[in-house]
């Protein structure tokens, strides 16, 4: 109810609020008009006339005539200008302290952390996978356990690499192509024995026409003890007669030095590892080299042989004056080229020639049961040290013939032997 008299204006109610009286008193809380801009960004009488910046955390305000406004936006379809964004001392884009948020620099050292950590695990997995693939394709097939009589080991390491003209899994073609006919098993074409130790590598050849006796042994596959005759014929038949076992056998009774590990590769394994590193580069002397049955037809000076041409290579003995001798000493230049090429950044760093390269070795290689990966390459290494001139190759010493069989220099043998046992320099000369 209004305590004032009827027809009383407020110019004649007294103290009045509003109108600068000393007892003025507030009335009870009264809505503030709000001054409404158009949506199209006027604001009060001045079209285009921007509505200036309101303070942050204005609460919603009712609108006149019951409606209320909501996000910035009278009910009536005007824009009030609040809820914005365009608040004072709001920090946002384009308020006074405000800018865009830049950003933070990237911690290069954290980044360089997980980046080597990342690299350095792939290398591992990387390594531990290829490890066991390739030994997986290790072909362990010789016992020496069944070895009788062995030689006391020495110092060093000593390996029987043996190459075979094994046929077995070619095709009619490539027998033709490879010019190695089609005989039946398989006999060595080549024997080394490899010595590895602190004082220099040593590849010596044991010439296939060498003068030996059979001695005792037992039947790799009977089991059965044939007593030894004192039957003299030339080395290579001992591998025809029984295999790798008798083979071993034969070389440690005739020379008295342990073997510590049997290597042996056939004529495809031979070829297809030339061809997946790239060739093999080789110097031929002087007149050149051409031999009907072994395929060789080279020009003198210094060429890259391929797998086909490297066979005919190394298989060579009629086109030469020394014969077996003279080959022998292709084969040592060729193998320790061979292993030299391998083991170069080209081809180790290289994974489009480093597989396939390990994948023909290591398909074609036959090997004793003790073998390893980290044996099998101390043995390239070794043929690579001796290539370039840190060790030394040589054939088995030869005093004369017998019955067309070699005869090896007992006395020279004995000095050998001796020096490789005790790994030693070795200062016996061959042939």
């Amino acid at each position: 109810m209004n305590d004032w008299p009827e027809a009383w204006s407020d110019e004649n109610r007294g103290n009045r609020y509003g109108r600068g009286s000393a007892s003025a008193q507030p009335e009870g809380a009264r809505a503030m008009r709000q001054v409404r801009r158009p949506a199209s960004g006027g604001y009060g009488g001045g079209p285009g006339q921007s509505a200036p910046p309101h303070a942050g955390g204005v609460p919603q305000q009712p609108a006149y005539g019951g409606g209320s406004y909501s996000e910035g936006t009278a009910a009536d379809g005007y824009d009030s200008g609040y809820n914005t964004g365009q608040v004072y001392g709001g920090g946002g884009p384009g308020g006074p302290g405000g800018g865009a948020r830049e950003r933070p620099a990237p911690n290069w050292r954290r980044r360089i952390k997980w980046t080597a950590i990342t690299v350095v695990t792939v290398l591992v997995v990387t390594t531990i996978g290829t490890y066991f693939w390739a030994d997986s394709k290790l072909n362990r097939e010789v016992d020496l356990s069944k070895v009788i009589d062995r030689p006391d080991a020495g110092e060093g390491t000593n390996y029987l690499i043996v190459g075979s003209d094994s046929r077995a899994g070619m095709s009619a073609e490539e027998k033709k192509k490879l010019h190695t006919g089609s005989a039946e098993g398989k006999r060595t074409d080549s024997m080394m024995i490899l010595h590895t130790g602190s004082n220099g590598d040593t590849l010596i050849s044991l010439p296939r026409d060498s003068d030996v006796e059979i001695p005792t042994f037992t039947g790799s596959e009977s089991g059965k003890t044939y007593q030894g005759t004192g039957r003299h014929t030339k080395l290579n038949a001992a591998y025809a007669e029984d295999g790798p076992e008798l083979l071993v056998r034969t070389v440690e009774f005739n020379t008295g030095l342990r073997i510590d590990h049997y290597v042996e590769i056939g004529f495809a394994g031979f070829a297809n590892i030339v061809d997946a590193v790239g060739g093999v580069e080789i110097t031929i002397p002087k007149g050149g080299m051409k031999d009907t049955k072994s395929g060789a037809d080279f020009e003198a000076g210094k060429q890259t042989l391929n797998g086909e041409q490297s066979l005919a290579f190394v298989r060579t003995r009629y086109a030469l004056a020394g014969s077996d001798l003279d080959r022998t000493k292709n084969q040592q230049k060729f193998l320790a080229a061979l292993a030299n090429q391998v083991a170069t950044p080209g081809t180790v760093l290289n994974p489009f020639k480093l597989y396939p390269t390990m994948g023909a070795g290591l398909d074609s290689l036959i090997v004793d049961k003790d073998m390893g990966l980290f044996d099998l390459g101390e043995m390239f290494w070794a043929m690579k040290s001796v290539n370039s001139g840190d060790g030394k190759s040589m054939n088995m010493p030869i005093s004369g013939s017998s019955n067309g069989n070699l005869v090896w220099d007992k006395a020279k043998v004995k000095t050998l032997v001796e020096q490789l046992k005790n790994d030693e320099t070795v200062t016996v000369s061959g042939n």
